[in-house]
């Protein structure tokens, strides 16, 4: 049994603002490799009730913390290899807390490769450097250089032919290339630098010349410019995409070098003359000038802050903010992920689906309540109206149809048109289905395996019908980039990615709970415990001997150990079970607990689940041990209240505003009905019914200032919006979802967020005085052309 480290325990409990106990009894869990739902819901009292994202944030900060240490003694490692380390270079090491700091001390010790100061260290101007550095007046550069001018060396290039310093000017200046490699190496220099960028940092980004038709979607990024600080996360990701497929130049640069050169001087000159930041001229321009060492040590600084540490700030910033993006939209998506997978269910009822389409007819399955598909066909409303509606009658009337699934897709709205004049009784609801990722799921080695015997159609309509009975079910079969939901998510991080939306479908799916005998196995793969192994072979015991009778039967199923059975149990259901709680959340090692309850009122588990009486008169601190406290008790009342209760929404069904098919049917100050489809940082996508989703922006989402469009909207919710511009041309709709709008056209910003600034070295009376003014915050865009479609343009691929 593994035990965590304590040092990272109390840095953690003083990082996520938690009590000792906690972490260290999360740690000890996750160590035990214990699941964070299995956590959050069944050890509340040894985590001091932390939840689902506490659990995880204390799993990904440790995963972090441990990394760290990884690599510190990789770092120690080699330096003691090579004889490099002291004692004060391994407190040092042993000091550092982030990757950031042991990178920035490792540094003058790691490999490099042959540079410029290496070269001058082969020439064996090192000392000469060194007598620079120590910048005392009273030695004379070109005098202390004169030794080595006609010195003899052998490069270490591979050649090994002999070569010699030519001249004093050149002595110098392979000592400056010494000073500043040593600069760029400090990682005090390196920490001043970094937080100066981190403040100052501009993003800015440019077209490249003759690509300005081919970037039209770019428009708004060929002369842009904001505080990198302050830029979203969105429009981070969308200059990168428009950098990787070569239509623009993307930079990180401080609004003025001499900032930086403000930060580093004052490391490194001790002596120096009264020229200002930046201002003694290059030996190039001036050879005559009478320098002194520290003006030698000032021109080091100023070729490592150019050549050397802004490159590097820069690669590091981009690094940095592409981060930063990446969580971010990381976290959008796996909100509109989770949404979606836990969409109201229409539950178990006969559904007749359709994949509508042109050319190819709509495909027409019919699935009973167990989602089984029992008959399919092609129709051709538009072509053969009274041949369609006479199956689909027929289909209805037969297979006892309880609702109707219509993909969402091409010919959807029109199809949906047909089918409601056949004139359906109420009580057969006729849906819209959200279709991303359908065509996906059919063509899947999943579909293949379900049904070999169909074609993709068959089987994509199927998943339209499958995904209005329970979506949870059906979506865990696709790859959740594939569900049309996210912002930039094929430009983030991908192993990020997929381990944020592997923890939501986790949650999600435990969160409802499984049906033991029912389940697919690529649901039951998301069970807290299991995996892709362990829940094929459940399935393959179910297709052999039959349904599981109870959940103790789960223990004979093979590769399925004591550990797995402990993690997954609670979240499987079987109804009708022999034993009642076999159907409830509550885990089987509180079976014997509620056994007891129920004995100590004289009646039967059942008895305490039918009546609300009995449970009433529970007096739970009777129950409380050292392992079970109240938190445990009172979620087990409440589960034998309700047992097996799903969390999800109660499903009600939606309509589109009648005859609004096309864009062209759409008019400014028209008041429609949609449903949100994905949810962004700069606003919400709204499917109104025209196969075009409209924009709702971030502005436009509420009357009053919204920060987050995740706290007004979610997909799938139903939201009335305002037409507030269309553009045929370019296929834009932009909404609104405030109670007053003004359809007023506004003009377009141009360019960036501000206009070109003034960096006169006259205006600036010092360090301070260089730092131009920040720019104004771009006020929220309202024209179609702002920069927030350009952005909604790149929301997919």
């Amino acid at each position: 049994m593994a035990t965590p480290d304590p040092a990272h325990v109390l840095r953690l409990a003083a990082e996520l603002h938690l009590q000792v106990h906690q972490v260290a009894a999360t740690a000890q869990l996750l160590a035990d490799a214990a699941t964070v739902p299995f956590i959050a819901r069944y050890r509340k009292e040894a985590t001091g009730e932390l939840d689902e994202v506490q659990v995880a944030a204390i799993r990904d900060r440790l995963e972090q913390l441990r990394a760290t240490d990884e690599r510190r003694a990789t770092i120690l490692a080699s330096l003691k290899e090579r004889n490099l380390l002291t004692a004060a270079l391994e407190q040092a090491l042993a000091a550092a807390d982030t990757l950031t700091a042991l990178e920035d001390i490792y540094l003058p010790f790691r490999p490099k490769k042959r540079t410029r100061a290496t070269i001058a260290k082969e020439k064996g101007l090192e000392p000469l450097a060194d007598l620079l550095f120590a910048q005392d007046p009273a030695t004379d550069p070109l005098a202390a250089a004169q030794p080595y001018a006609g010195r003899a060396y052998v490069p270490d290039d591979g050649k090994n032919q002999p070569a010699q310093i030519a001249s004093t000017d050149e002595a110098l200046a392979g000592a400056r290339d010494i000073l500043a490699e040593r600069i760029s190496d400090d990682k005090d220099a390196r920490a001043r630098l970094r937080a100066l960028y981190q403040r100052d940092a501009e993003l800015s980004s440019k077209v490249l010349p003759g690509k300005e038709t081919e970037a039209a979607k770019y428009k708004d990024y060929f002369e842009w410019r904001e505080p990198l600080a302050k830029a979203p996360s969105h429009r981070v990701l969308a200059i990168r995409r428009g950098e990787k497929e070569l239509f623009l130049m993307m930079r990180v640069t401080l609004p003025d070098e001499t900032l930086a050169l403000a930060e580093l001087e004052p490391l490194f000159l001790k002596n120096a003359s009264s020229a200002p930041v930046g201002g003694v001229p290059s030996p190039r321009s001036s050879p005559a000038a009478p320098y002194s060492c520290a003006d030698h040590v000032r021109l080091a600084v100023q070729d490592s802050c150019k050549r050397l540490l802004a490159p590097a700030m820069e690669t590091e910033m981009r690094l940095d903010a592409k981060k930063r993006a990446d969580e971010a939209a990381i976290r959008v998506f796996t909100a509109n992920v989770r949404e979606l997978l836990l969409a109201a269910p229409l539950g178990q009822r006969a559904v007749l689906a359709i994949d509508p389409g042109f050319r190819t007819g709509c495909k027409v399955v019919l699935l009973d309540r167990q989602g089984k598909l029992l008959h399919n066909d092609v129709v051709f409303p538009d072509r053969h109206p009274d041949e369609a509606r006479e199956k689909l009658l027929g289909f209805i009337q037969h297979f006892h149809v309880e609702s109707v699934a219509i993909g969402n897709g091409t010919a959807g709205r029109e199809t949906e048109t047909f089918v409601r004049t056949l004139g359906l009784p109420p009580a057969i609801p006729i849906v819209m289905v959200n279709e991303s990722g359908a065509s996906i799921y059919s063509a899947s080695d999943v579909a293949r395996e379900e049904f070999p015997d169909h074609d993709l159609t068959v089987r994509g309509a199927v998943s339209i019908g499958r995904r209005l009975m329970d979506p949870l079910a059906e979506l865990v079969k696709l790859d959740p980039k594939s569900i049309g939901v996210g912002q930039y998510q094929h430009d983030v991080d991908q192993l990020a990615l997929k381990r944020s939306l592997d923890d939501t479908v986790v949650s999600s799916v435990n969160a409802v709970g499984v049906e033991l005998n029912t389940a697919s196995k690529q649901l039951l793969s998301y069970v807290s415990g299991l995996n892709a192994a362990t829940a094929a072979a459940i399935v393959a015991r179910r297709n052999e001997k039959g349904p599981f009778a109870s959940r103790a039967e789960l223990r004979d199923v093979p590769r399925l150990g004591p550990k797995a059975f402990e993690q997954a149990a609670g979240f499987l259901r079987i109804r009708d079970a022999a034993h009642p709680l076999d159907a409830s959340a509550v885990h089987p090692e509180r079976y014997a607990l509620v056994e007891q309850m129920a004995a100590d009122l004289g009646a039967t588990v059942a008895d305490l689940m039918r009546d609300a009486k009995l449970r009433a008169q529970l007096d739970l601190t009777r129950y409380v041990t050292a392992d079970v406290g109240l938190p445990t008790l009172t979620d087990i009342v409440a589960e034998l209240a309700k047992p097996g209760r799903d969390p999800r929404e109660r499903f009600e069904t939606f309509s589109f505003a009648a005859g609004v098919n096309r864009p062209e049917d759409l008019t400014p100050g028209q008041r429609l009905p949609g449903l949100v489809t994905n949810v962004t940082d700069f606003g919400a996508f709204v499917d109104i019914g025209v196969h075009q989703d409209g924009l709702v922006h971030v502005s436009q989402l509420a009357d009053t200032f919204v920060k987050d469009p995740a706290t007004i909207v979610k997909p799938g919710q139903r939201v009335n919006v305002t037409v507030v511009e269309i553009d045929l041309a370019r296929k834009r709709i932009a909404l609104s979802m405030r109670s007053k709008v003004d359809l007023a056209p506004r003009a377009p910003r141009v360019g960036g967020a501000a206009a070109p600034r003034a960096t006169s070295g006259a205006a600036r009376g010092g360090p301070s005085a260089a730092r131009p003014a920040s720019p104004a915050a771009p006020r929220p865009p309202q024209s179609l052309n702002a920069d927030w479609f350009s952005a909604a343009l790149n929301k997919k691929p």
